[in-house]
């Protein structure tokens, strides 16, 4: 799971580049239209979930504790549940917000996992 942790790390900061593009794009796409969506706000929330819990992510690979990972569950949670509910006509959130879902899960499950790693060694 150290691995999985770096490689999401390293590619939810990666992404936050393009999330956040595409939302500044997709916020001033709404308010030329005035058509009321909030799609570009929530795409900047979800950049800054990514860019978040892609450093702690980074960061918390190698502890011990469940603390990091409940940190990146939390995160990427978030992340997800903004995406999935405030996409609206910006349907790029919508893959982004997997994306947060899928690390939330593997998170999830690293969480469980790791107690039984540590009694066998």
């Amino acid at each position: 799971m150290k691995t999985w942790k770096l490689v999401s790390g390293i590619l939810s900061i990666i992404m936050f580049v393009f999330v956040t593009f595409q939302s500044c794009a997709a916020g001033i796409s709404n308010s030329i239209e005035d058509n009321g969506e909030v799609g570009g706000s929530a795409g900047i929330i979800v950049a800054i979930m990514l860019l978040a819990g892609g450093i702690v992510s980074i960061a918390t690979r190698n502890s011990k504790g469940k603390g990091g990972n409940i940190a990146i569950i939390v995160l990427f949670g978030l992340g997800a549940i903004m995406g999935f509910t405030m996409a609206g006509s910006y349907t790029d959130l919508i893959i982004w917000a997997a994306w947060c879902a899928i690390c939330a899960v593997l998170a999830l499950i690293s969480m469980i996992k790791k107690p039984k790693q540590i009694e066998e060694n």
